[in-house]
């Protein structure tokens, strides 16, 4: 198995869910006492944020193609950038970095035609949900995506910044965003994506009216068909 880079922090919550998914998938597949061959390099998530807040694209791209160096540096044979919303500087981190970068959304587009989907509802920050790095990476692929509203959408978002990556779980929000859901189905989204690392720890299927694409999951599938072959 190929040692697995994994460039986290933002926020350390979901990048805590990727390190048990990886494993657990690790356990499934060769079961025994086998876990993952990996690295993590965790950022601090205020300093990314702020960036986030300023516009500060660049700066930000810079700043995490160094720690991607630190990781290879490391002996990392791959990176996984875990979080979708830093997905936003993908091209840069990916052309200062010396081993395949794997991109949180191809998966995503793979498994959503793997499984028929042409619509499909994309939750996430809202720059995630506003901004075309994501949705169009997706549409270039086959995936016709369709977000909430602006009021949704400030929603969604708030309560992955306000809580989830504050380890808050609250039920008032889990209903909210199940809300959100139905509206965008009714509206002829066949699948929703949970396009912020973090939404893995508020929704699951059994809260979801139509089929749910955690890219948390998948982002670690697809790294561990990488590193194993």
């Amino acid at each position: 198995m190929k040692l697995i880079g994994l460039l986290g922090g933002m926020s350390w919550e979901s990048t805590d869910y990727y390190y048990q998914q990886l494993n657990r998938q690790v356990r499934d597949r060769l079961r025994g006492l086998h876990s993952a061959r990996c690295l993590i390099y965790s950022v601090d998530f205020a300093d990314i944020e702020e960036m986030q807040r300023a516009g500060s694209w660049d700066a930000a791209a810079n700043y995490l193609a160094r720690c991607a160096a630190k990781l290879q540096d490391g002996g990392a044979e791959c990176i996984v950038l875990c979080t979708n919303t830093m997905h936003r500087v993908f091209d840069s981190l990916a052309a200062e970095t010396d081993v395949p970068v794997l991109h949180i959304a191809d998966g995503t587009a793979a498994s959503l035609r793997a499984a028929g989907v042409e619509v499909a509802a994309l939750l996430g920050t809202q720059y995630t949900m506003e901004q075309d790095f994501y949705k169009g990476r997706l549409e270039q692929q086959g995936v016709k995506v369709v977000v909430p509203d602006a009021d949704s959408r400030k929603i969604v978002h708030d309560i992955i910044y306000d809580e989830l990556c504050r380890g808050k779980v609250v039920d008032s929000s889990r209903e909210k965003y199940v809300k959100i859901v139905d509206d965008l189905a009714g509206k002829g989204a066949q699948a929703v994506i949970f396009g912020c690392t973090e939404i893995g720890l508020l929704l699951s299927q059994s809260d979801c009216s139509i089929p749910v694409f955690d890219t948390t999951l998948i982002h670690v599938e697809t790294a561990l068909e990488w590193a194993m072959g």
